[in-house]
């Protein structure tokens, strides 16, 4: 190929694209059980890409005693069979200060608040606390009408008692994560904040992607529960949010995490802390 490419002076890899010497794709003899299995998993989610899609195959496969795949089969399996995300969302890429992720659980969470918009124009406001190591969301809550102080006192109430249980104040140096919006301004919340025992912490005014790792997480929220839900009106957005939730801590694959779900990453962790070795 290359002797022909290089006497009618024409690149190689173009002669390649334009299907000149099309590519033979590898087969495995289960590649079609394991194609099956995949487009159950990308009928049941169909916003996930292969890296997500590979950890549900995986578990699904040791459930059934059997070993697991590497990610790369899985995106070849899917590429032949056209199961595969678009490359590209067509939204710049932005920069952000600082590094969000924590190396273990309860050093730092962060909160924020998105907006649901349903069928009959009704708008749902969501308010949620994030563990910014383990990804778990410690509480939530909803409304139709604006988000206020009280409502940011009673999640952080929520969280700590959904992670420590009723306490008194929460360890030294758990950091509180939030935007500039005045219901994380307000004295009130940030005098109860200080009296739990929490470090305040909030965005630079200049860099609201600051809080990135909750940005991310109201995109993949709104993109593998809200879209893909009927809304119809705000009580059905809210009779939703639960599930919701529960399914993303339960189920949800995250790359930080070697694509196990929050509380699959909480299990195994309290299992390792508890092993004498």
């Amino acid at each position: 190929m290359k002797r022909i490419t290089d006497a009618l002076e024409v690149s190689r890899s173009n002669v390649y694209k334009h299907g000149a010497h099309p590519r033979i794709h590898y087969r495995k003899k289960e590649d079609p059980t394991l194609a099956g299995l995949i487009r159950e998993i990308t009928d049941a989610r169909p916003t996930y890409g292969y890296r997500r899609i590979c950890a549900l195959l995986n578990r699904r496969l040791r459930e059934t005693g059997k070993s697991g795949v590497n990610h790369k089969r899985v995106y070849r399996i899917m590429h032949v069979n056209h199961l595969l995300l678009q490359r590209h969302t067509g939204r710049p890429v932005r920069v952000h200060d600082g590094t969000i992720i924590t190396k273990q659980s309860n050093q730092r969470w962060c909160s924020d608040m998105f907006e649901i918009l349903c069928d009959n124009g009704e708008r749902v406001r969501v308010v949620f606390c994030l563990d910014c190591a383990d990804r778990e969301i410690l509480g939530y809550f909803a409304t139709t009408g604006g988000v206020t102080g009280e409502m940011i006192c009673d999640l952080m109430a929520t969280a700590i008692e959904n992670r420590f249980g009723i306490v008194d104040r929460v360890p030294e140096g758990l950091q509180w994560l939030s935007d500039n919006g005045p219901a994380y301004t307000a004295w009130e919340t940030r005098s109860f904040a200080r009296q739990m025992g929490f470090d305040i912490r909030t965005t630079p005014y200049y860099s609201p992607e600051s809080n990135g790792m909750a940005e991310s997480f109201i995109k993949t929220f709104k993109r593998d529960y809200v879209s893909m839900h009927d809304i119809p009106d705000a009580r059905g957005v809210m009779e939703q949010l639960t599930g919701w939730f529960e399914d993303y801590n339960e189920y949800h694959p995250h790359i930080g995490l070697k694509r196990r779900s929050p509380r699959e990453h909480r299990r195994l962790m309290a299992k390792l802390e508890k092993c004498p070795v």
